[in-house]
């Protein structure tokens, strides 16, 4: 019997699919909705585990499109949004800046908007998952709090930042239940080979050039995406309507030493001369508006709700590695643009 009709947005892109497989397991008396717009980076590949899943359902469908999401909250019934659809990669943000904010920012706007006017009654939330650019650049002391003042310094934080302020004005100017968390940079399968280590373990299997922005002293917080899921499943349940949330790996690296690692994993992996990989790594221009340091103190949901990572950082990587490896054929879809073709085989006549 199913007792709660939930809509993840951006559920086949790399977060969203795996927090989809995550809940359509666990919880066979909810039904998860997928809403996703299957942009470049949505992969509906990644789910065929759970397409034929009696408790899941795949909408094509595009937040910018206020009319289409109101039709679809009066057909379905939704009673809980976890929102994941974003424009989500920096430099992408730079060249196009406008596609960020209609979507990061109209679309969420819309989401809100068809929540408020359909949920008159009952139980609901509307989780809204953000990131931990929105807080600008660390120097190389201190760490993010939930108390932490916005300072986002790219098109594509400032667009998060700003989804962040309407979800929290909506909680208080309209009472919407809400729940925010910022987390810092999820690493793991099914991830587009256009963000960091997916991009890395393809150039060096291909020998190809490993762009390093600047002299590869930026500094990031690694968080094992199942963790992140972990981490959002416990806050949908038990999170205080009204809160934010910080979700982190306590796993600082520079990137210059993140990729000199995974040159070494690589190495081992595909049996080749230790440092041969290394001989790769090209120095580039660095990116514009470039922040020095992120890191997150998790300690509020260590403390409320026991959260703590599970996966060390050289154990994640190695896993993450060794998948990339065995997938060769959805990795080769992903970079050729074939996996685009997967909705019209799988569901033209659905």
């Amino acid at each position: 019997m199913i007792t709660k009709n939930i809509l993840v947005t951006g559920g086949a892109g790399f977060i969203g699919s795996h927090l989809v497989k995550h809940f359509v397991h666990k919880y066979p008396d909810y039904h998860i909705f997928n809403l996703d717009k299957l942009t470049y980076a949505g992969n509906l590949e990644n789910l065929v585990e759970i397409e034929n899943e009696l408790n899941y359902s795949f909408l094509r469908a595009d937040i910018q499109d206020a009319k289409t999401i109101n039709e679809l909250f009066l057909k379905y019934k939704f009673e809980n949004v976890i929102h994941l659809a974003a424009e989500s990669h920096v430099d992408r943000s730079i060249i196009n800046p406008n596609e960020f904010i209609y979507t990061n920012v109209i679309g969420t706007i819309n989401l809100l908007n068809a929540s408020r006017f359909n949920w008159k009654e009952g139980k609901h939330l509307f989780y809204h998952v953000s990131t931990d650019e929105v807080f600008g650049s660390l120097p190389e002391e201190g760490y993010f709090t939930e108390l932490t003042p916005y300072s986002p310094h790219s098109p594509y934080s400032a667009s998060k930042a700003s989804s962040d302020h309407f979800v929290m004005a909506w909680y208080h100017t309209f009472k919407l239940p809400v729940i925010i968390s910022n987390c810092s940079n999820n690493y793991g399968p099914y991830q587009f080979p256009e963000k960091l280590l997916p991009l890395i373990i393809n150039n060096i299997k291909n020998n190809k050039p490993l762009p390093v922005y600047g002299e590869g002293t930026n500094v990031r917080d690694w968080l094992w995406v199942e963790d992140h899921v972990a981490a959002i499943d416990l806050l949908f349940h038990n999170g205080k309507p009204g809160e934010n949330y910080n979700i982190g790996g306590k796993n600082e690296w520079k990137n210059i030493e993140l990729i000199r690692l995974l040159c070494r994993i690589m190495d081992e992996k595909l049996g080749r001369k230790s440092g041969e990989s290394e001989k790769l790594i090209t120095f580039v221009t660095d990116r514009a508006g470039h922040d020095l340091r992120y890191a997150i103190d998790p300690s509020k949901i260590e403390n409320e709700f026991n959260w703590q990572p599970s996966v060390d950082f050289e154990t994640g990587l190695e896993k993450t590695v060794e998948w990339y490896l065995l997938n060769e054929e959805w990795l080769k879809h992903v970079t050729s643009g074939a996996y685009q073709q997967y909705y019209e085989l799988y569901y033209k006549n659905r």
